[in-house]
Formats: C-alpha cells, structure tokens, sequence
C-alpha cells in the first residue's frame, strides 16, 4: 500500500533541508551540547558519558527534524541553538580553562 501523497515532502528542497538538518544539524547540536556541559562540568565524566548520552541525543533530533513541517525552519532552530551553546561552551573555556 503506497504512501499518502498528503503526507509526503513536496518538494525537493524541503526534503534536503530536513534530511541535512537532521545528519549534520542535530550531530552539531548534540556535539556543542556536551562540549559546553564538558566546560562547566567535570569534562573526564562528560566525555565518557558522551559516548552514550550524544548518539541518544543525536537520535532525538533527528526524528524532531522530520516533525517540523519546514526544514528550513528547522535548520534556523538547529544553528541558534548551535550558537547559544558554543556561546556557553566559550564562557565556559575562559572561566574554567582546562590545563
């Protein structure tokens, strides 16, 4: 039984936007998320529970980027939260500088 059309990307820019929002835009989010708790926080831990915890992340939201209706919205929302947390994870470096 095929697919409803209605429920279908239509078009093929939309479909790219989600598919790289969700490879390489949820990898970055969920890489900068540990890399900022690995500044603040004792960064042995966070690397070693990153092996885990990052792919779960990364797995998240991959399936939140084919939710959005707009990928390129989706990518807006991928890349500020990108920027907060390298925001963070920059604060983070100059306040605890790891030797």
């Amino acid at each position: 039984m095929p697919a409803n059309k209605k429920y279908l990307t239509p078009t093929v820019s939309q479909r790219f936007a989600k598919i790289s929002a969700a490879i390489l835009g949820g990898f970055i989010v969920a890489i900068l998320f540990h890399l900022a708790l690995a500044s603040w926080f004792n960064h042995v831990a966070v690397i070693i529970t990153s092996t885990f915890s990052a792919f779960i992340l990364w797995a998240t939201l991959m399936i939140v980027a084919f939710l959005g209706k707009n990928g390129w919205k989706v990518w807006g929302i991928y890349l500020l939260a990108s920027l907060v947390l390298f925001v963070i994870f920059h604060f983070g470096n100059q306040t605890n500088p790891i030797v």
